[in-house]
Formats: structure tokens, C-alpha cells, sequence
């Protein structure tokens, strides 16, 4: 009967989850919990012109494509969003996500806020957009020093573009200050929740709905 569904047997369609932030604010451990934590959800693997690491597989860090490929996926409408970055091509192919979003699965984008607002401009109603901010820049300055990766040239750099990438902070749907991770992260997964369960994401209701005032 109707009435004995669950949220699960509810038909809906997928969320688009992106989550950005300045290096260093913690997106990448954020977005590495949500994906061992939560089963429906799956990272969107980009395709991109950069040549294959040794340790890296085909499909499951990057689709690999020749320049000549990409830009025929560009051309042809098959991105949703792309970028050049250090002189290669990144993009997020749209086949890919539409089918998770049409089979009710929820794909995670860990991109930055010019991928943010294409995703945005071309498919804004499957869109959740977070912004992670440090809870302030010499916290944020500390943590790339503890990363102890980059040089102080290197940390200097990435600390001016984190001032421009914050200017960004209001054109996102959420924000969320990192000034502690796991309620930061559990500030993200109780978002990811709550937007699964948004009437005009959940085509399912009308069903269920119907069948309850049948009973």
C-alpha cells in the first residue's frame, strides 16, 4: 500500500552537489567524508586534456581526452562546464550527470566558483551550491604552512587567490565556516539532506500522495 513507503521508495531526481572553497579550507576533506559516508552520493569524474599520472586509472580519476576531442565535447554542447587550468582543459561531461540526476543518484562536484556558475547557469534547479570559509586568514595561512607542500612563494600566492575566490562566498546557496571540521562537515551532510527532501525534487509525491488520499 501506499502508505507503508518510505523516504527511500519516494521517486526523486538527483541532486548536483558542489562544494567550493579557498585552498586550504577544508573542501577536500569535506568532500572526501561526504563520499565514505554516503552511498548515494558519487564524485563527477571531469574529462581533461592532461596527460595520465602513472598511479591514475582511466574513468576513475579522469576521462582522458586529446585537445582535439575536448574541444569537439566543448563545441558540441557535451560540457557542462569547462576551464583551462595551467595550460590544459578541465570540464564536467553533461551525458553523465543527467542520467544520475534522471535515476534519483547525487553526483558531488569539488570545483571552483567559475565551474560553480556555469553548473548553475545551465542547470540551476539540480544545483546545490555550499562555499566552505576559514575562519580567518591567518587560521588559513597556518593551515597551508602545516600542509608543509608549498614554498612561502607558493603559500603567498595561493593566500591571494583565496581573497579572490571569497568575493565569490554570495553567490552560493550555503556557507559554511570551518572554523571546526566535523561540524562543518556535519553542517554539509544535514544540507545534503535536507535538499533531498524538497517537494519540487521529489516527483515521487505526487504518487504517493495521491495514494494515501485513496485509502
Amino acid at each position: 500500500m501506499a502508505g507503508n513507503a518510505n523516504q527511500k521508495t519516494i521517486e526523486r531526481r538527483g541532486l548536483m552537489v558542489v562544494i567550493s572553497s579557498p585552498s586550504g579550507a577544508g573542501k577536500s576533506t569535506i568532500s572526501r567524508n561526504l563520499l565514505e559516508t554516503d552511498r548515494n552520493l558519487s564524485l563527477s569524474v571531469s574529462v581533461t586534456t592532461r596527460a595520465k599520472r602513472g598511479s591514475e586509472i582511466e574513468g576513475i580519476h579522469y576521462h582522458f581526452k586529446s585537445q582535439r576531442d575536448f574541444e569537439l565535447m566543448r563545441d558540441g554542447e557535451a560540457l557542462l562546464e569547462w576551464a583551462a587550468v595551467h595550460g590544459n582543459y578541465y570540464g564536467t561531461p553533461r551525458a553523465e550527470v543527467e542520467k544520475a540526476m534522471a535515476e534519483g543518484r547525487d553526483m558531488l562536484f569539488d570545483i571552483d566558483w567559475q565551474g560553480a556558475q556555469q553548473l548553475q547557469d545551465k542547470m540551476r534547479g539540480d544545483v546545490v551550491s555550499i562555499f566552505i570559509l576559514p575562519p580567518s586568514i591567518a587560521e588559513l595561512r597556518a593551515r597551508l604552512h602545516r600542509r608543509a607542500e608549498d614554498s612561502e612563494d607558493v603559500i603567498a600566492t595561493r593566500l591571494a587567490n583565496a581573497k579572490a575566490e571569497i568575493e565569490h562566498w554570495h553567490e552560493y546557496d550555503y556557507v559554511v565556516v570551518n572554523d571546526d571540521l566535523e561540524r562543518a562537515f556535519g553542517a554539509v551532510k544535514a544540507i545534503v539532506e535536507a535538499e533531498r527532501l524538497r517537494r519540487d525534487r521529489r516527483p515521487g509525491l505526487f504518487g504517493f500522495v495521491s495514494g494515501l488520499l485513496g485509502e
